[in-house]
């Protein structure tokens, strides 16, 4: 069976005005913007980003099998590697025009996620969900910026049923221009806590910001708005501003309109019974944590809303798993048996470090084995880092953490706040506690790693790996 063309050349002039340069002789089945991962069929796109141009690795990514590349010019050597389609401008433009263009040909039902915390996690459960119901189409990792978008619309095949966008933001005046392009049926906002407060002055103008994702829903579309946040009337009022018609809430709240009625929570998965706007349904949920029970409630709103099947997304969510370095559990071998590693790596801020700290508190502990946590500094805070780091102490306390490591000049005020007989090692980097970690782990013990991206507790989980190999389960 031939391979279905994602986009033909013809398309991609149409879209972006440019022109084909050379012979596009292969199906053009993919799109990437990473010349190290291109492969046969692609279309390379040469975006100039911060630190390297694109345009470099054009002749690289032909020769590795791109099917075409996308430039704002073309040189001998980029000629001779093979076809090229030449746009007008910057290339990441071109990949915004492709994008629109698979908005516009698209049939699907879709849907856009925001929020401070479980943006990723939540998009990851929409993909779940909607997959028992049809082709689902969502974001790849966190691809939720200005080329993540795009590229990730540009990639939607013409017979998706379902797209989910992961959609998120650093500045004010970010979301906008990137729902313009996503077009959402539905708007889900998870939601508001204290993250990037370095680039605002207060949570009313974060959650302004998020609110631009109302702007963007299609006519006669929901907004999906977390009932147990402080801001839902902010929010509300946002979206009706908007035009949006239609709003629904989720949450414990007594008021939500896709509510808990109640919530098992086990160390590796809940178990929940929801009214899902007047329809009860009984579901286990294949995360832990309570956070996550209620972001699932937005994910059967949305269900709802875009015709899915809701029993089977319900069933489906039973076979959802964390995403990378957002609450992986993997057992770890040692010498005399294992420990369990709790990954929650990729990022952080004061709202999910308390979340993982929940889930750290639920794990439990092999014979003689300890609660420990690992963590670095919550970045973008802007002045309130200090406090919103020592502040973390109370919520330390309550997990039952019995030994503390800490990496980072912010992290330095929990440390300061945490009893002695607790503490496992400071360092100033995640590299400099790295070794005392690895030194003071047993048999049994529960270890949750995590801090902001930049402040690299990744690599240390991944010491923790090298040094303590996950043990293979058997099929």
């Amino acid at each position: 069976m031939a391979e279905q063309a994602l986009w033909t050349p013809q398309d991609l002039v149409a879209a972006t005005g440019g022109r084909i340069e050379g012979t596009v002789a292969q199906v053009l089945t993919g799109i990437t913007i990473d010349s190290r991962a291109a492969k046969a069929g692609e279309i390379f796109v040469a975006i100039r980003g911060e630190r390297h141009d694109g345009h470099d690795f054009v002749a690289a990514a032909l020769k590795a099998g791109a099917g075409v590349a996308m430039v704002s010019r073309a040189t001998e050597e980029m000629r001779a590697a093979g076809p090229l389609l030449v746009v007008a401008g910057d290339p990441l433009r071109g990949l915004e025009d492709i994008g629109r263009a698979a908005r516009a040909r698209s049939h699907a039902q879709i849907i856009g996620v925001t929020g401070c915390v479980g943006k990723t996690s939540t998009k990851e459960m929409l993909r779940v969900a909607l997959s028992a119901s049809g082709e689902t189409h969502a974001s790849a990792a966190s691809f939720n910026n200005h080329w993540g978008v795009p590229l990730t619309l540009a990639r939607m095949p013409l017979e998706t049923a379902f797209g989910v966008f992961e959609i998120g933001m650093n500045h004010a005046g970010e979301i906008t221009p990137l729902v313009g392009m996503v077009k959402p049926h539905v708007a889900i906002v998870t939601s508001i806590a204290a993250s990037h407060l370095g680039h605002f002055n207060s949570l009313d103008e974060i959650a302004d910001a998020k609110a631009e994702i109302f702007t963007g829903v299609v006519p006669g579309g929901t907004a999906v708005i977390n009932r147990d946040t402080p801001y839902f009337s902010r929010l509300s009022t946002a979206a009706r501003a908007t035009g949006i018609g239609r709003i629904v809430s989720f949450g414990k709240h007594a008021d939500a309109d896709v509510r808990i009625e109640r919530a098992v929570l086990h160390p590796d998965c809940c178990c929940i019974t929801a009214n899902v706007m007047g329809e009860t349904l009984i579901y286990k949920l294949g995360l832990p944590g309570e956070h996550m029970a209620v972001n699932s409630l937005a994910v059967l709103a949305a269900a709802k809303l875009t015709g899915a099947d809701l029993a089977r997304a319900a069933l489906a969510l039973a076979t959802a798993e964390p995403a990378k370095g957002r609450g992986v559990r993997e057992e770890l071998a040692t010498p005399d048996g294992s420990l369990l590693l709790i990954d929650e790596s990729y990022n952080a801020n004061p709202a999910s470090m308390r979340a993982a700290l929940a889930l750290l508190a639920n794990a439990r502990p092999g014979k003689n084995g300890r609660r420990i946590a690992v963590l670095g500094d919550m970045l973008e805070l802007g002045a309130t880092g200090p406090e919103l780091h020592a502040d973390l102490a109370g919520p330390v306390d309550e997990a039952g953490v019995d030994v503390l490591y800490a990496a980072g000049p912010l992290m330095a005020n929990l440390w300061g706040r945490i009893p002695s007989a607790k503490r496992g090692a400071y360092g100033e980097t995640s590299a400099a506690i790295t070794e005392a970690v690895l030194g003071g782990l047993r048999v049994g013990d529960v270890v949750m790693v995590k801090g902001s991206l930049g402040s690299r507790m990744g690599p240390l989980a991944e010491a923790m790996r090298h040094k303590f190999p996950p043990v293979r389960k058997e099929s």
